[in-house]
């Protein structure tokens, strides 16, 4: 696959899927504006991952029945109106109406990251999934980073017009450069739709990775939907462009998504999972241990990016080696139970910070990646013991 073009797949996914993380370093200021709760406006965040989830459930599955490349640009058109209808928001059930439509018109980056792994050859799945994941992990830091800035020098809005006019861009460039790829699947959009459980049901590493993967992400959506939150706070008192400036620092997580790829393609993919919910663990206790210091936040930050990274890549390379002719529904089930994941995990961190404050998100960001740890552990379990049965007969 030609370098050119995996690394034009990486900037698209990185500017589309920027899109839903927009809001987040934003929360405090609108709910300023609209004199509303940080439980109110939370919810609002968690509109945009849902619509994403209902996206990824009804749109990307066309990926195996329509020309891939005029797919991506429909989406872009779609979610280019929804950013505008987004920024002209004048009470918060309309910008909750409009958060759920750029979320469910955003699926994008879940289109292009199949395609590139059709592109690509076996031996290079891993590496070039990992690159264009490294792009939009680091279109979703970035996004907070640029967010926060225009937010507090331009106001909220000017945020969501910025963006429809790179949409709009982005569809130009990619009708020129993306190959015409058409499907070999003759299925028709219902039987597409009704074949989704049972892919699910005929594969067990699909169930897992779709458990693990929910729960990483819950974890992810938990820290940064709080965090602007939490730097309003003494000791630190913080507006929205600080908030987004520790987008930059995960980047450093984000860039290393290639090497996690480059690993799954030449050892247990599976095993890179393990270690990288390790990771995710770790990044909590320092959140928790050293929260109240911007270097330990910083540290976390670093380690958080890399562990849901990491778990997002060794996922996506063990799932796409299952069905090569399903791997945008494949890829549907994915990321549908991804998202969802992601949107509970923006609830549960915006009543943990209601409640219990910054402990509270810690002790729930923890929990959360302990049970993604049980879910990797219990297969290993089970297989033990049924070994040991077969041996005692």
């Amino acid at each position: 696959m030609p370098r050119l073009l995996v690394w034009i797949m990486a900037i698209a996914a990185g500017l589309t899927v920027a899109n839903l993380y927009y809001l987040q370093p934003l929360l405090a200021v609108i709910s300023h504006e609209f004199g509303v709760s940080a439980d109110a406006v939370g919810f609002v965040a968690t509109l945009s991952q849902l619509g994403y989830a209902l996206g990824l459930l009804f749109i990307v599955p066309l990926g195996d029945i329509r020309e891939r490349r005029g797919l991506v640009v429909a989406t872009l058109a779609a979610v280019t109106a929804a950013l505008l209808a987004t920024a002209a928001a004048r009470s918060l059930s309309w910008l909750a109406i409009g958060s759920l439509l750029v979320g469910a018109t955003t699926v994008t980056p879940q289109l292009i990251v199949p395609f590139a792994a059709t592109l690509a050859s076996p031996q290079e799945r891993g590496r070039i999934v990992g690159v264009v994941m490294s792009g939009l992990l680091i279109g979703i830091l970035l996004a907070r980073t640029i967010s926060g800035f225009i937010g507090a020098q331009f106001g909220w809005r000017a945020m969501f017009v910025i963006a429809s006019a790179l949409m709009i861009a982005l569809a130009v460039v990619l009708w020129w450069l993306l190959p015409v790829s058409r499907p070999s699947t003759k299925l028709s959009y219902p039987q597409l739709l009704r074949s989704l459980p049972a892919l699910l049901r005929a594969e067990p590493v699909l169930r897992e990775t779709c458990a693990i993967g929910a729960l990483g992400f819950a974890t992810f959506s938990m820290f940064w939907v709080t965090l602007a939150f939490f730097l309003e706070t003494p000791p630190y008192h913080y507006g929205s462009e600080v908030a987004g400036l520790f987008g930059l620092v995960g980047v450093a997580g984000a860039l290393a998504a290639a090497l996690v790829g480059r690993i799954a393609d030449r050892r247990d993919a599976r095993l890179v999972t393990g270690v990288t919910l390790l990771i995710i663990l770790a990044a909590y206790l320092l959140f928790w241990l050293v929260g109240w210091s911007l270097v330990g936040i910083a540290a976390g930050v670093i380690l958080l990016d890399l562990g849901v990274q990491g778990t997002q890549v060794s996922n996506q390379a063990r799932i796409y080696a299952l069905a090569p002719e399903a791997r945008s529904r494949i890829n549907t089930i994915y990321m549908t139970t991804y998202f969802v994941g992601g949107s509970l995990g923006s609830l549960l961190g915006a009543y943990s910070w209601s409640k219990w404050g910054w402990n509270g998100v810690c002790a729930a960001g923890g929990l959360l990646t302990l049970a993604g740890l049980a879910m990797y552990i219990l297969p290993r379990l089970r297989n033990a013991g049924e070994r040991a049965s077969q041996k005692a007969l």
